[in-house]
């Protein structure tokens, strides 16, 4: 498995110049109560490739996925990986990083 860590100075810079599809993938209620502003949400729990595939597809930004702490963006590589999706990358620090950073929140 390919796993490439981003930090949060990554993350601002690709959300920022439009170039990074940021996939959260905590669960609905996580991100109803705060996500990184212009992330898209995917719950791990159920995680579909097929509509994955479809969504960075159609986007056509890099995806990187993003979770609380960077444990399931991992998982959710894992899973997009064997499914044949070439999505590396993810924000090793997750939401929790982002936020006790002071970084914008959105809910």
């Amino acid at each position: 498995m390919n796993v490439v860590d981003l930090d949060r100075e990554t993350i601002k810079q690709g959300l920022d110049a439009g170039s990074i599809l940021l996939i959260d993938v905590r669960e609905p209620h996580e991100f109803a109560a705060g996500h990184i502003p212009g992330s898209v949400t995917h719950p791990l729990s159920t995680f579909d490739t097929r509509a994955l595939s479809a969504l960075i597809s159609e986007d056509g930004r890099r995806p990187v996925f993003s979770c609380a702490a960077g444990v399931r963006s991992v998982h959710a590589l894992a899973a997009a990986q064997s499914a044949g999706l070439s999505v590396e990358e993810h924000y090793v620090g997750g939401f929790k990083d982002w936020y006790s950073a002071g970084e914008t929140v959105e809910s």
